[in-house]
């Protein structure tokens, strides 16, 4: 279920003085129920995902396009990725983030840092510097469960551009999918009581 900006804005997050010059382009609730504990489970079910297999054909083709117009404007080329065009978020950590486990590999993204209830990677290419943010937060009822918020810091007014142009398909069809996959494949994980 997607969720307002302030869902994200309004906690105390650490990536908030990392990327502060980054947009929130979304928030997305992931119905991941779990003890407080659980977050690392979270984490290394996202990372060890090959999404989109498996995904609906729609999705698998949205992301195919995706891959081949980059090839083809060259929005992947060597020298536009994070630590190229853009210098890695881990540059901007404070002393204590940098000390803290940086995460998993979560290709293509860079893991940046991971904490006992957040996590974040980043993206970039020649279009936009993106960072995915994925907090274990409240439930209201005792327990936690997982948010997953886009950051987005686009290149210029094509990336500004590119961003406008894929609104509607990571809203509409390439979010919502990935949410239900990502609850999905944690109820099929759950651990059960003897």
């Amino acid at each position: 279920m997607r969720l307002p900006i302030s869902a994200h804005t309004s906690r105390p997050w650490r990536i908030h003085e990392v990327a502060p010059d980054f947009e929130v382009e979304s928030v997305w609730a992931l119905r991941t129920p779990g003890g407080a504990e659980e977050f690392p489970r979270l984490v290394s079910q996202l990372a060890s995902d090959n999404w989109p297999d498996g995904a609906p054909y729609i999705v698998r083709f949205l992301w195919e396009l995706r891959w081949r117009l980059g090839a083809w404007f060259g929005w992947d080329r060597a020298g536009s990725g994070v630590g190229s065009r853009v210098r890695s978020l881990r540059h901007r950590l404070p002393v204590d983030l940098r000390d803290a486990p940086q995460g998993p590999e979560y290709d293509p993204f860079v893991s940046v840092y991971q904490l006992e209830n957040e996590w974040a990677a980043e993206l970039a290419n020649r279009t936009v510097h993106t960072v995915v943010h994925i907090a274990w937060v409240p439930d209201g009822s005792g327990g936690y469960q997982g948010q997953m918020t886009s950051l987005v810091k686009p290149n210029g007014m094509y990336g500004r551009g590119y961003m406008t142009a894929i609104k509607p398909f990571r809203y509409l069809i390439v979010y919502p999918v990935l949410v239900r996959r990502i609850e999905r494949e944690w109820r099929a994980t759950v651990p059960r009581n003897p």
